[in-house]
């Protein structure tokens, strides 16, 4: 069962944002729930790189726009030559300016965890501003049927 513990945590642990789709009123089967006692409460945080998925759109965007300007100019192979100089300038312009990415930040909660037969496991998740943890609350290890677990206060 300390396998299957190790194998929760991992599986937690890199799994983590997808917890924050936890839904409201909204009735999920539960495979298990164990009963336990926190031992520990560690905050942490998590970063996730978000890059900008439309680049290609908008580098195609400013490419079509400089052909288009260089087609303005010139005549015979001249007009040909500045409508492919237009473009690759305003592909490239398009593609530098819009090199964008940023950082999520997500807020995790680390939870070690004995349960009622002596077992301990560590579950990170969100952390929820209506649910914070201490140790030696009371809490539950709700074990949902898409493999997820939850952990909440035990009342």
């Amino acid at each position: 069962m300390k396998k299957s513990g190790l194998v929760l945590c991992t599986t937690l642990l890199f799994t983590a944002p997808s917890f924050a789709a936890y839904e409201r009123n909204k009735a999920v089967p539960v495979q298990q729930v164990l009963f336990g006692e926190v031992r520990s409460v560690r905050n942490i945080t998590e970063q996730e790189l978000v890059q900008d998925k439309a680049n290609g759109r908008k580098t195609f965007g400013g490419a079509l726009l400089g052909g288009v300007i260089g087609n303005q100019f010139g005549g015979g192979s001249g007009r040909t030559a500045a409508t492919i100089l237009g473009s690759v300038i305003g592909g490239s312009v398009a593609h530098n300016k819009q090199q964008t990415s940023h950082y999520n930040e997500y807020h995790l909660v680390e939870l070690m965890i004995k349960v009622e037969n002596g077992e301990q496991f560590m579950v990170v998740q969100d952390v929820d501003s209506q649910m914070r943890f201490n140790t030696g609350d009371d809490v539950r290890l709700v074990y949902l049927s898409d493999n997820t677990v939850r952990v909440d206060k035990s009342y």
